[in-house]
């Protein structure tokens, strides 16, 4: 039966997330988990199947025999990659027809840490009402599961994975490729973090002829994300400045996204990404039509840098669903976080690091021309971001005072910068962030509108 002890709100922005062995990850929790998931499923189809993968945490494989009894006693059938990247279930999902998807990682998550994400028959992130669903059904308690059940049947299929490296390979379009070692001369410098993308990104690589440097790549169960991928990536940025390489990418734990170091050790974050793609697409005239997705979070240069080039851009929320919610809905191509998730729906389903990486490097190959001067064009405007504390979370515009200060704001920046006004999903806090072509001016404009807040709900 279910742990008495299962939360009320069981899925976060993506997914379940928490502590190895405490609820929601904990045995029953997470077997149940599965049993409801094959029971839904089932009502789809009668024998589903549901691929099953995960980061390189010593707890994912543990996860993933308790996922599989549940799935198994409701019905269903497994398809076990072991250790693969989240884009890497996704994309099994749709090579295999597969009837959903389940990826164990925690992410950018330090260890012990761990979690589960739920794809669809297509590929994407399950919706915010079927995850609902499965809630509902995991705090009823007329079912019984028999935990310790054997886990003999959860068999590595290898093929999975060498599968998504054929993908990957071949997602470089003529255009790009050329050649069968298109990076060929490119040297280029891989922070694995330890994860998901330690035993794939240095090999991909190399097919395709880039000289290849690979960094913590020696995943032990306990050391993902530690001191490295892109939430540290230091050490990737401190190797770049030596000159030796053209391109380094740092990887998170489960892979689904990139961030980028130019030759001369600068860090290029999701923003100048989406800059960069979106310019190669519109050149080779995929880009129909010429808008993009971005976050309400990405930086102001961006929406002006694209301007320029005759691109707009489409917001959302925060959140790399919101992103691809908002992409499918308008028919866009590209869309993506200052994060590095990145989506291109015309490759894959969900964010994919490795695939960003793969198609930075062949832009970069192709136009002969460094990171760095690709990028010129794409200033980023100064930013200020501060968190004001509040006793409660009233609507900004229902505050006469609050309004009045955000109106102010935004008449001083004159249509020459952006103020984002909200509350924090998870803390008791209102954030207050200011882009503008002045640092001076948006840091008083912040701190104004902060004091405004603060004294109002603080």
């Amino acid at each position: 039966m279910t742990s008495s002890t299962t939360p009320a709100r069981l899925f976060g922005t993506d997914g379940i997330r928490g502590a190895f062995g405490s609820p929601p990850l904990d045995q029953p929790t997470v077997t149940a988990v599965g049993f409801h998931l094959a029971s839904i499923l089932k009502t789809e189809q009668s024998s589903p199947l549901v691929v099953l993968g995960g980061d390189t945490r010593d707890s994912t494989e543990v996860l993933c025999n308790w996922l599989s009894n549940g799935l198994r006693q409701g019905g269903a059938r497994v398809r076990y990659g072991g250790v693969m990247p989240t884009p890497a279930v996704a994309y099994s999902v749709r090579d295999l027809g597969a009837t959903a998807g389940i990826a164990v990682s925690a992410s950018h998550n330090p260890h012990p840490d761990n979690g589960i994400k739920l794809f669809d028959n297509q590929g994407f992130k399950w919706s915010r009402s079927r995850e609902e669903g499965i809630e509902a059904l995991l705090h009823e308690s007329s079912f019984a599961l028999d935990i310790e059940k054997a886990h003999s049947s959860l068999e590595l299929d290898p093929n999975l994975c060498e599968r998504y490296k054929k993908a990957l390979l071949q997602s470089l379009s003529t255009q790009l490729l050329g050649s069968a070692k298109p990076l060929e001369g490119l040297r280029v410098l891989l922070d694995t973090a330890q994860g998901a993308a330690s035993f794939l990104a240095g090999p991909i690589f190399e097919d395709l002829g880039a000289q290849t440097t690979v960094l913590f790549s020696q995943p032990d169960g306990t050391n993902i994300n530690r001191g490295c991928g892109s939430t540290d990536p230091q050490v990737l940025i401190d190797q770049m400045k030596t000159g030796s390489f053209d391109l380094g990418v740092a990887f998170d734990g489960d892979a689904d996204r990139a961030l980028v170091v130019d030759a001369q050790g600068e860090l290029r974050d999701g923003d100048a990404l989406l800059y960069l793609w979106a310019s190669h697409l519109l050149d080779t005239g995929e880009l129909d039509p010429a808008t993009i997705v971005a976050t309400s979070m990405s930086n102001l240069g961006l929406e002006h840098a694209l301007a320029r080039r005759g691109i707009a851009i489409e917001r959302c929320g925060v959140g790399d669903r919101e992103v691809v919610e908002l992409l499918r809905r308008k028919k866009l191509l590209l869309g993506g976080e200052q994060s590095g998730h990145l989506i291109h729906l015309g490759l894959s389903s969900t964010g994919d690091g490795l695939l960003t990486a793969l198609q930075t490097a062949a832009i970069l190959a192709r136009t002969g021309q460094s990171l760095a001067d690709s990028l010129k064009d794409f200033v980023r405007f100064p930013q200020i971001l501060l968190n004001v504390r509040v006793a409660r979370k009233e609507p900004f515009e229902k505050i006469a005072s609050i309004a009045a200060a955000t109106r102010e704001v935004e008449s001083s920046l004159a249509g020459q910068g952006r103020l984002v006004l909200r509350y924090s999903g998870t803390e008791p806090l209102a954030r207050v962030m200011i882009e503008g072509p002045d640092q001076q001016q948006i840091t008083e404009l912040a701190q104004q509108l902060a004091g405004v807040i603060a004294s109002k709900l603080g």
